[in-house]
């Protein structure tokens, strides 16, 4: 097995590790993903600090591994938290119908600690057009409320001391056009980070047939298959998009 380094670079900030086993590369990943995951929650406009994390941030990887059935595996799994995550920025996107997932990135200054809305409230849809937020601990329901008001949901909650209740207006016609830009812009920023596990996959197999681990052939035909999960995630991006952007259109 080679010791290969891992570079991570976040702004101005970088990162320099590396790893001798299989089980530090896993946990260097999960440190990687929830960072990001971190990175986004934390943010009250979530989409635009996504746009810019992406757009000043370069990540390099290079990890080791014991074979190339490892590389496609790991390739694999971040493709997939990839696509949960598109998934789950998507669900914040509200479209004039009332939905408790608009709520799943609020974060709510709970003594001090940043913590999601759902841990610390029930949210409770009464009707098409209403959410209802009911704080666990009735003390910072002021603390909620600032937090979804600082969400960049463009939501005005209504605080009666007890329970938060938030009226879902309609969207207007250029709202729906900005929503849809968002939604194309979440697609995109997912269609680049699986496109860059591709290159940190293909420079892992060529980097082992180079060091004479694996033939030629046997090269291609991982980066082959490291390409048809490519084409596979890109195509479930597509159609996550796709169909958040009918819902937002839809009247």
């Amino acid at each position: 097995m080679r010791v290969l380094p891992i570079t991570l670079l976040l702004g101005s900030s970088t990162f320099g590790v590396a790893f001798t086993t299989t089980s530090f590369v896993q946990r260097s990943t999960s440190f990687i993903h929830g960072f990001s995951s971190l990175t986004t929650s934390s943010s009250p406009n979530f989409i635009e600090m996504e746009k810019r994390f992406t757009s000043s941030s370069s990540t390099a990887l290079q990890m080791a591994f014991e074979s190339p059935d490892e590389v496609e595996l790991d390739a694999e799994e971040r493709m997939e938290k990839s696509i949960d995550s598109v998934k789950k920025n998507l669900l914040t996107i509200r479209t004039g119908r009332a939905n408790a997932a608009i709520l799943d990135l609020v974060q709510v200054d709970y003594y001090g600690a940043p913590t999601p809305l759902n841990q610390v409230a029930s949210i409770s849809v009464p009707n098409s057009q209403q959410l209802t937020v009911d704080p666990y601990d009735k003390s910072i329901s002021g603390d909620v409320e600032k937090a979804i008001m600082e969400s960049g949901l463009g939501l005005t909650p209504n605080n009666d001391g007890s329970v938060i209740r938030i009226n879902i207006p309609p969207i207007t016609e250029d709202r729906r056009k900005e929503l849809t830009k968002q939604c194309k812009a979440i697609g995109e920023d997912g269609k680049v980070a699986v496109r860059n596990i591709r290159r940190d996959g293909v420079d892992a197999v060529k980097k082992m047939e180079k060091a004479g681990d694996i033939g030629k052939d046997e090269c291609k035909d991982y980066q082959d298959s490291i390409q048809k999960l490519t084409d596979k995630f890109v195509k479930e991006i597509d159609t996550a998009i796709s169909k958040k952007i009918t819902d937002v259109e839809t009247v």
